[in-house]
């Protein structure tokens, strides 16, 4: 079955660039394109993509209310942030608004396929370096723990669990974990599965943004 994308841009010429990338592939089916964050959100409720590349700035609604707009109405659908530039503060909001990667516009073709497909197996497309670049520079701004984001909610994790949450926290990918805890990739994944089930999150994005609003890590 194919992947159902709608392209978000205000600029038709990076629409048509998409389209011809996307088009080429056989499990890739380009449904729709949306010119503002408004019509993205009417669009996923006609189309239902499975995957939405969202622009950041964009006419009447931009991409973060839209992407906030689309995860509450179609959990199952996922969302890619794309942004000009490299961290750029809007992008970070709209990973906090619910969307399940970020990405940049002069991404190469073979990486924009890649990660289209990695979101809609339900992963997210974050690199652990981008991770931690981006709590660097934005992670002292992070608001405030909110009532529902309290310690509580890692209370059903064990031990472990938290210990593999916090170096997900710090950006650290699956191999480094292992090195770092002297267990193997296979263990790390089984635990990072074990820590988005028990918590209800999506992704590893989801899983830093919580570690970090329950005090489970702070920024440097």
């Amino acid at each position: 079955m194919s992947i159902r994308v709608l392209l978000a841009d205000d600029q038709a010429l990076l629409r048509m660039g998409f389209r011809m990338v996307l088009d080429a592939e056989e499990d890739l089916l380009v449904v729709g394109e949306a010119a503002d964050g408004h019509a993205a959100v009417t669009m996923t409720s006609t189309l239902l993509p499975d995957v939405v590349l969202m622009d950041v700035r964009m006419p009447r609604m931009n991409g973060i209310e839209a992407t906030e707009q689309i995860v509450a109405a179609h959990p199952a659908c996922r969302v890619l942030i794309l942004t000009t530039f490299d961290l750029d503060e809007y992008a970070f909001a709209g990973l906090r608004a619910g969307a399940s990667g970020f990405l940049l516009k002069d991404t190469p073709p073979a990486a924009l396929v890649a990660a289209i497909r990695t979101v809609a197996s339900g992963d997210a497309v974050v690199s652990p370096r981008v991770t931690r670049r981006m709590l660097e520079l934005f992670g002292t701004r992070l608001p405030a723990p909110s009532a529902t984001t309290d310690d509580g909610a890692l209370a059903t994790l064990t031990a472990r669990e938290r210990e593999v949450l916090g170096l997900v926290a710090e950006g650290l990918s699956n191999g480094e974990i292992a090195e770092r805890l002297v267990v193997s990739e296979a263990t790390v994944k089984t635990h990072v599965g074990k820590v988005l089930a028990k918590l209800g999150l999506r992704d590893r994005v989801q899983a830093v943004i919580l570690a970090y609003d329950t005090g489970l890590v702070r920024p440097r």
